[in-house]
């Protein structure tokens, strides 16, 4: 039985929200240890010698088992119009749930394959049927309730007790998202895992990291990815700014948006039967986003949390951009502004990079010092010349408060645009909060990703080596988020991806897989 395992990160927007909406800008996109998983398998034997006997029509079986009555079965047919995908009813209920994403990757996918491979082709490719399971980590999803069903504080060390791929004991529309892009990460996991499965990109097409961004990417990574954005933007109803699909594809990175007209033609009619492969192919130059690397520094952390304030704050894009629209030339000024401290912030990080590469010992040495320090609420500690301190490593500690400065710079733009435009970007709650983690030591800076709002925050905090586990700066941190009474803040356990956007899994050296797909459906 052919089986094909593909995973995606989520996604944190550290700077840049907003502005990405607009090719002109930036965002600084860190990709998360938390991953979508899509694995697809080829019915058994019996099953497809069944199936054929009884002249039954190609059948997908799509699973998520993190929910209540998340499954879904599609009937595929071939005619000289096309493909047609179609959900039918569960036997035992006659009714069944829709998930448009997993639909349309369907449709879509299959639809490109054919154009790519010819209906001959994959309709042998396809036999009589796959099962495909999707799962993503836990931290897409919160976890307070089954934290509390087990009477276990919101915790890291809490976090780790929960089984992987844990259910989360509602249906899918019901789920409290963390805000780390699971639609994208589902239906990139989701595309790309069809896309070599049906052979339309070969299975080494993401073995590369493409660290370099697009420059080193393979030809199967840019195709998964433009499918996937086209995908996303048509479940989604509109074209949006793609830096989620971009992590999800490509991970960490500097991201400048694609022209939205590049999928005008595809986005008129969810059943349009317009040819998918000139406008999805990497060769069409119309596709024109960039993809710069990036990566945190060596020696930081990322920490997360799932902020709960039980606030509604639907609509922030919309009334940024009206008051963008409607204050023209100062609003224009003011993401100039704040565009040049993102890029700021993002060059500075980066020269640690380079930094540490340069003398990993006199870096180590900067992290460990500016970890003991009693506050960095002001930067005069970072900056205080210690004579006891070589100038390697005082130039180092100079460029960690030149991050921090640029950090905090980055959070006060934000703050002024939310009360421009009169949109909660950073609600005072959530400043109190961060003002609080940023007081402590060794924290390089945080924020509320992406665009705002009462959802989350993230913090880069040094995590200096041969440390004991409660002087790490975020054991401290931990502290203050277990002790917080402001908010309701409940700790996310991914990081920085170590592995680079979209990549072929085995299914047993992934923790908990093999279980879920081998329990019956």
């Amino acid at each position: 039985m052919a089986t094909t395992a593909i995973s995606s990160p989520g996604k944190v927007l550290l700077a840049g929200g907003y502005l990405v909406l607009d090719p002109a800008y930036s965002g600084v996109v860190v990709s998360t240890s938390a991953r979508f998983y899509t694995v697809v398998q080829d019915l058994d034997e019996a099953t497809t010698v069944a199936r054929a006997k009884a002249d039954r029509p190609i059948e997908i079986r799509v699973r998520s088992p993190q929910f209540v009555n998340a499954a879904y079965t599609y009937l595929v047919s071939f005619d000289v119009d096309g493909v047609h995908v179609e959900q039918v009813a569960d036997s035992a209920s006659a009714s069944f749930t829709k998930n448009k994403f997993v639909h349309l990757a369907l449709q879509r996918t299959i639809a490109l394959a054919i154009e790519a491979r010819g209906a001959g082709t994959l309709q042998n490719r396809l036999g009589y049927g796959l099962d495909i399971t999707i799962v993503g980590d836990n931290d897409f999803y919160s976890q307070r309730a089954q934290l509390t069903s087990r009477n276990l504080p919101p915790t890291l060390a809490s976090l780790s007790q929960l089984p992987p791929f844990n259910h989360t004991g509602v249906r899918l529309p019901e789920v409290h998202k963390t805000g780390l892009g699971s639609s994208a990460a589902l239906i990139t996991s989701l595309v790309s895992s069809l896309l070599v499965h049906l052979g339309v990109v070969a299975r080494d097409s993401f073995d590369n990291d493409a660290e370099g961004g697009t420059a080193s990417a393979s030809e199967g990574r840019r195709l998964a990815h433009n499918l996937a954005q086209y995908v996303h933007c048509l479940a989604q109803g509109k074209v949006g700014s793609g830096f989620d699909v971009s992590a999800a594809v490509f991970g960490s990175q500097l991201y400048t948006r694609f022209d939205p007209v590049v999928l005008g033609s595809l986005m008129k009619d969810e059943s349009t039967n317009e040819a998918l492969l000139p406008v999805i192919s990497p060769s069409n130059t119309a596709w024109n986003y960039r993809v710069e690397p990036f990566k945190l520094p060596p020696l930081t952390r990322l920490m997360l949390a799932d902020v709960d304030a039980g606030s509604d704050t639907p609509s922030l894009v919309g009334k940024v951009l009206k008051w963008r629209k409607e204050a023209a030339t100062a609003a224009n000024a003011h993401w100039d502004a704040l565009d040049k401290v993102n890029h700021a912030l993002s060059e500075t990080l980066l020269k640690l990079s380079e930094m540490h590469a340069r003398d990993a010992t006199a870096y180590a040495k900067a992290v460990k010092y500016l970890s003991t320090l009693q506050s960095v609420q002001h930067l005069d500690q970072w900056l205080a010349i210690n004579p006891n301190i070589p100038p390697a490593t005082q130039e180092m500690i100079d460029i960690f408060a030149e991050a921090h400065r640029l950090s905090e710079d980055v959070r006060a733009k934000m703050r002024e645009m939310g009360k421009l435009s009169g949109v909660p970007i950073e609600p005072p709650e959530q400043t109190e909060l961060l003002d609080a983690c940023m007081s402590g030591a060794g924290v390089i800076g945080g924020g509320v990703p992406g665009a705002g709002g009462y959802d989350a925050i993230w913090l880069l905090v040094l995590d200096p080596t041969n440390c004991p586990p409660q002087e790490l700066p975020s054991s401290r941190i931990e502290g203050v988020w277990a002790s917080w009474k402001g908010l309701d803040v409940s700790p996310l356990s991914a990081s920085e991806s170590v592995a680079k956007g979209v990549r072929l899994e085995t299914v047993d050296q992934v923790n908990g897989l093999r279980q879920l797909l081998d329990a019956p459906w």
